[in-house]
């Protein structure tokens, strides 16, 4: 019964747009149903993948409970997978701005020299040699 449209409705459907709408807005609606269409499709794509993360998130955290009461010893293979797959997440949060090759900025020197610092400095000594004067 809804196996799909065929050749004749498709046809069907052109004429009755042709009749009602005119050639000349003809081309404008179909260009517009066609871009609700894209759409649609985008946000129920959208949706689809971000379940099926979801899934895969909600496997990892079934697969790391189920190897912290094995005591992350002898393992199997499909929970050993899953925990250094967060192991290896856990890892790229630690160092979310290291690019290949560059080591990881450490907490002694800034990563990005700020200039705002120096100016900062600059404007309190010049306020206290103001206020030293008075």
């Amino acid at each position: 019964m809804f196996d799909g449209i065929g050749f004749m409705e498709l046809l069907l459907i052109g004429v009755l747009g042709l009749v009602v709408l005119g050639p000349e807005r003809l081309p404008v609606a179909v260009r517009t149903i066609s871009t609700w269409i894209r759409t649609m499709k985008k946000m129920a794509n959208a949706v689809k993948d971000e379940l099926e993360q979801e899934l895969k998130i909600e496997q990892l955290h079934a697969d790391l409970k189920k190897a912290e009461q094995q005591g992350l010893k002898e393992l199997a293979p499909e929970l050993q997978e899953s925990v250094d797959k967060l192991k290896e997440a856990a890892d790229s949060v630690h160092r979310p701005y290291q690019i290949d090759g560059d080591p990881a900025p450490t907490n002694k020197e800034p990563a990005v020299k700020d200039n705002n610092t120096d100016k900062d400095s600059r404007i309190k000594k010049s306020n206290q040699l103001d206020h030293s004067d008075g």
